[in-house]
């Protein structure tokens, strides 16, 4: 049934509304958990309301705690706020239906009362809900700054000024003087680990950019630091610093002399290999350069001496790659080409002759269709998924899951970009050719289009195109594979991440954890055995030479226990302090965490490359739960010191094992 809400006049008072909201507080408290739906209606109407009037803000941030407990988000995507995106969050309000409208205001009031300390949830840190408002506000400066678009304004779901009274309150919240230079540092921070998917802070570059330079908005003296940004995108160099637009400067370009050209060709590689952002204009030169002035080709990437001579033992294959995936739409693909050339995989057989078929390769209507409906018109879908494949083949670390829960499939599409591209790329032709990819576990091929249709899930839209492509047909294997492996009584991950990565992986695996029991089993022995193989003090000082797929427990920052997740190792090394690290890829999108007990992992700045994070060797170990290694491999676990064993053991056990 459902709970016909009366209609309120406009100007009831706020005393009233908040009345009548806890008195539909109160019967959603009562419901069963299978009639919630039927009483949530009352309450959002309600709040929706009472948003509206001076200090509604207030009273429903008062009351944030009691709506979650009661069900107000139960039964839809606002239920696992872990997993919201704030793009997604800046567009709900003003374009979803009245109801959707109202969850999305209460779950970003709750989010400040998780980032403030007042809630606490067992999904987000604060830190976590902190980063999401600072984008969303980034996304909506603005309507902060009082200048909603034409089209919030004619298609809002709520009225501008109680979308307004929401962003203010977040914002005096937050800090107004912090918001800006906050999100500039975020950005930094994001960018710093180079990922593929960057829409978002161009976006969020976009908005900075235009409240900056409206006269209309004082900011004071934030955002400081925009400039370097905002230039990389909109006028990298002399001939489009004005930001001219694309036709205009297409003409300039026409009329330039060749020390124009050089000079245009070098802004453009430094605001590249500055930010990891590529400016639209940049394929716009790259393109006229092929036709024109290929010896700028080098200059223009940004090239080292190992991409030059790759780029000029394959000549035909880049300009053949500039001309079908290099355009404004896909600038990122510049980006993806010239690490491609730097990395020198070119040299590998197998690659040039697969990039040749990539550019050739057809795909089916279903593919089609999907990646039109995320990349749009402007080119044909394989356009994007070529120019897709550039970025993860130059970019094997900046690959993320997305929305995608299983991350273990992007896992596997780094470790294969990383390790044996010639084997992803053709995954990616079954994939995108046939809409099946066929692997074999324990000597028997599964088919992703035999698997039952009931494992799959919709695609996760918010990835790569190669992920958007790729990953269901993974999904449906991994979850197969996992199938197979569940009356074995021990973690299936065992038997899969051999089978499923490749056979790099070492065959044998420690687990931290008995799996019929929930609780700790010998990890003292797991922590030596672990520094044993990895660690270089004790391991003979040899090094790890494919990335091996591990297990982390992954904490809060008061170290409670969140989640299982997926990463890869990819070597152990000193710093340049002297301290010997875990360098490790996590593909969650955004790998600077704060896991607690002053385990914070770093992404920059201690020898990591793009892409990577890195922790301590102890403190890694006191989150890592599964190891694989090398049973053929000579180690001997009695070198380890027994001081450093107890104190990760202890680190571990007073965190993530705490209950175990």
């Amino acid at each position: 049934m459902t709970v016909e809400v009366e209609p309120l006049p406009e100007a009831t008072s706020g005393r009233h509304l908040e009345e009548l909201l806890d008195q539909a507080l109160g019967r959603l408290e009562s419901a069963r958990p299978f009639a919630k739906a039927s009483y949530q209606g009352a309450v959002l109407d309600v709040a929706r309301r009472l948003a509206a009037l001076p200090g509604g803000v207030e009273a429903l941030y008062q009351r944030i705690g009691r709506l979650e407990a009661a069900g107000i988000f139960a039964g839809s995507d606002w239920a696992h706020p872990e997993t919201l995106q704030p793009i997604l969050a800046a567009n709900t309000l003003w374009y979803g239906d009245k109801q959707t409208a109202a969850l999305e205001y209460l779950s970003e009031i709750r989010f400040l009362a998780v980032a403030g300390g007042d809630l606490l949830s067992t999904e987000l840190t604060a830190e976590q809900a902190q980063h999401f408002l600072s984008q969303v506000l980034a996304l909506n400066l603005n309507v902060l700054f009082g200048a909603a678009t034409e089209a919030q304004r004619v298609r809002q779901s709520m009225p501008e000024a109680v979308v307004r009274n929401l962003y203010v309150y977040l914002a005096e919240r937050i800090g107004y003087e912090n918001i800006l230079d906050r999100l500039i540092e975020e950005i930094w921070r994001i960018l710093a680990q180079r990922p593929i998917q960057v829409d978002g802070v161009k976006a969020m570059i976009g908005q900075i950019a235009a409240c900056m330079f409206n006269p209309e908005v004082d900011l004071g003296a934030a955002g400081r630091g925009a400039d370097r940004l905002i230039s990389a995108l909109y006028g990298p160099t002399l001939g489009c610093r004005e930001d001219p637009g694309l036709g205009v400067y297409a003409e300039r370009l026409a009329s330039m002399d060749a020390n124009a050209l050089a000079q245009e060709a070098g802004g453009f590689a430094r605001a590249m290999y500055d930010t990891g952002l590529v400016s639209p204009y940049h394929p716009v030169f790259l393109r006229h350069i092929v036709e024109r002035n290929e010896e700028l080709l080098p200059q223009a990437f940004g090239l080292s001496s190992t991409g030059k001579d790759a780029l000029l033992c394959y000549q035909g294959l880049v300009r053949s790659l500039i001309r079908e995936a290099v355009h404004p739409e896909t600038s990122q693909a510049v980006y993806g080409l010239a690490l491609l050339l730097e990395r020198g995989i070119l040299y590998s057989p197998p690659i040039a002759p697969a990039l040749w078929g990539q550019i050739a390769l057809p795909l089916s209507t279903g593919n089609e269709s999907v990646l039109t409906s995320v990349h749009g018109t402007a080119h044909p879908p394989r356009v994007f998924l070529l120019a897709g494949l550039l970025c993860v083949l130059g970019q094997p670390f900046g690959i993320g899951q997305g929305n995608n829960p299983t991350c273990q499939t992007a896992r596997a599409l780094s470790m294969w970009a990383y390790n044996d591209p010639d084997y992803l790329m053709q995954m990616l032709v079954w994939a995108a050719r046939d809409e099946e990819v066929v692997m074999h576990f324990e000597g028997q091929a599964l088919s992703s289009k035999a698997i039952a249709a009931d494992t799959a899930r919709l695609p996760p839209l918010d990835v790569d195109p190669v992920s958007l492509v790729l990953v269901p047909h993974l999904d449906r294997i991994y979850m197969e594979m996992g199938r197979r492996c569940a009356d074995r009584g021990q973690d299936p991950h065992i038997w899969i991440n051999p089978e499923f990565h490749g056979w790099w992986v070492g065959r044998g695996c420690r687990i931290a954890v008995d799996v019929a029991s929930g609780k700790l089993s010998d990890y003292p022995d797991f922590v030596r055995e672990f520094l044993a193989v990895y660690h270089p003090l004790y391991n003979g000082n040899r090094p790890l030479i494919h990335p091996q797929p591990a297990g982390i427990a992954v904490t809060d920052s008061q170290g409670r226990f969140v989640g299982w997740h997926a990463i890869a190792i990819t070597r152990v090394a000193l710093d340049q302090d002297g301290g010997m690290r875990v360098f490790f890829f996590n593909p969650n999108n955004d790998s600077g965490q704060d896991w607690g007990q002053g385990v914070r992992v770093s992404t920059h700045g201690r020898g990591e490359r793009y892409g990577e994070s890195s922790l301590p060797v102890e403190e890694f170990a006191s989150r890592l739960y599964l190891f694989h290694f090398d049973t053929l491999e000579p180690r001997s676990p009695q070198a380890v010191p027994a001081e450093l064993v107890t104190s990760i053991v202890e680190r571990g056990r007073q965190s993530w094992g705490e209950k175990r």
